[in-house]
């Protein structure tokens, strides 16, 4: 049976962006909706002449629709099963998938996969699927039925995790849990050769940062002899790599006894006994304060300072501010590795801060590389606001 859709009209001269492929309606673009519509819907775009531009999930807020296709074409499981069909054959493309060394893998990136507000991450046997927009919780069975038909048995579990991730005034009492398989699910997921543990559950994004894999194998390249401090931490990505790189010590820390916690238990995983590794649990400044002259190796991967445009002049002063410890606490020939997350905060923003930070810390600084996220995490072209990680290697003297 084929799906009648409600309709979207855009004003005069609005369709230019879709024109162009860019994958949001912006509620100052809507003229009008034949009939009202529910957060969440599958909708039709019209041009005011009633052309048709595309087909999207609507939502509430300034991006008032998420666009799936700019085909007129229904979303029914075979659309399900085409686009995830395609971001698994990237994956493959890129040497990702189906790597004995490698089962950890964004399998889908929202608008980078043409599925805006979904995001599906995998690892091992077990896929965490986290919606960012109402329309893709509506269609979470959907997904998991054509995710669980492309992967075939290289998927036993499906997690869906979007508690914290979905509007909490649409009130859809979303709880996190197994859609899919989750009886013997296996938290231990291996990337680059090293093992981790996954708390899908209770950590944060679907449970690991898959994002850093490449600038964590560049970390381990630099890490041979130097004293490592990883600010931070998380789940101990960084601290890991640096071991394996042969690191002579490697300090983690996190505000989050959790996160320590969870480090400890990653680097045992991979280097049981190991002395050169300690945790502390502890605030990023004070810490930093008090081990000024220790470290030759830095990495400094904050939580997204920003998340809203509001926030963007703050962001850029707490950028600054903890660049500045950062590089007054590093030894002289030091390698400080420092990103932003915050997809608010542009290349151009991010490296200012940052040169500012140098300036007021009166160090000499070259840059040795400039970072992004992984290749899984790939960013559509017509969609430049999925680049939101961004990092500099600097050598400071």
């Amino acid at each position: 049976m084929t799906m009648k859709y409600k309709s979207i009209y855009l004003k005069k001269g609005k369709e230019e962006s879709l024109r162009r492929f860019h994958p949001w309606v912006f509620s100052g673009a809507i003229h009008h909706a034949d009939e009202a519509i529910e957060e969440g819907e599958t909708v039709k775009i019209f041009t005011e002449n009633g052309d048709f531009i595309a087909v999207g999930h609507a939502q509430i807020g300034s991006i008032a629709v998420r666009v799936l296709s700019f085909r007129d074409e229904e979303i029914n499981d075979e659309f399900w099963k085409n686009r995830l069909r395609s971001a698994f054959e990237v994956r493959k493309g890129i040497g990702l998938a189906d790597n004995p060394q490698n089962n950890t893998f964004r399998l889908v990136h929202g608008e980078g996969d043409n599925l805006p507000g979904l995001v599906i991450d995998c690892y091992g046997k077990t896929a965490v699927v986290q919606a960012h927009s109402v329309g893709m919780h509506v269609e979470r069975e959907a997904v998991c039925k054509a995710l669980v038909e492309v992967m075939g048995d290289r998927i036993a579990h499906v997690f869906y995790k979007s508690e914290t991730t979905l509007p909490y005034k649409a009130e859809l009492g979303q709880e996190n849990g197994f859609i899919f398989g989750g009886d013997d699910a296996d938290n231990v997921a291996v990337e680059n050769g090293l093992k981790f543990h996954i708390d899908w559950l209770r950590g944060q994004k679907t449970g690991f940062f898959v994002d850093q894999r490449e600038n964590r194998l560049l970390l381990e390249r630099y890490a041979a002899g130097r004293s490592v401090l990883n600010m931070f931490c998380y789940t101990g990505g960084f601290s890991v790599y640096a071991m394996r790189g042969g690191a002579r010590l490697v300090h983690s820390v996190d505000s989050s006894a959790k996160a320590i916690e969870l480090t400890n238990k990653n680097v045992a995983l991979n280097f049981p006994d190991d002395n050169r590794h300690e945790a502390f649990c502890d605030d990023a400044f004070k810490f930093l304060a008090h081990n000024e002259n220790q470290y030759d190796l830095m990495v400094l991967d904050p939580p997204a300072f920003a998340k809203h445009r509001s926030a963007l002049h703050n962001a850029l002063k707490g950028y600054t501010r903890l660049n500045v410890k950062g590089l007054e606490s590093i030894k002289s020939g030091g390698i400080l590795f420092t990103f932003s997350c915050s997809q608010i905060v542009s290349k151009d923003h991010f490296r200012n801060a940052v040169f500012t930070a140098a300036a007021q810390a009166g160090r000499k600084v070259r840059v040795l590389h400039q970072l992004h996220q992984a290749a899984d995490h790939p960013v559509n072209i017509y969609h430049p606001e999925g680049e939101y990680l961004k990092g500099l290697v600097l050598y400071v003297e």
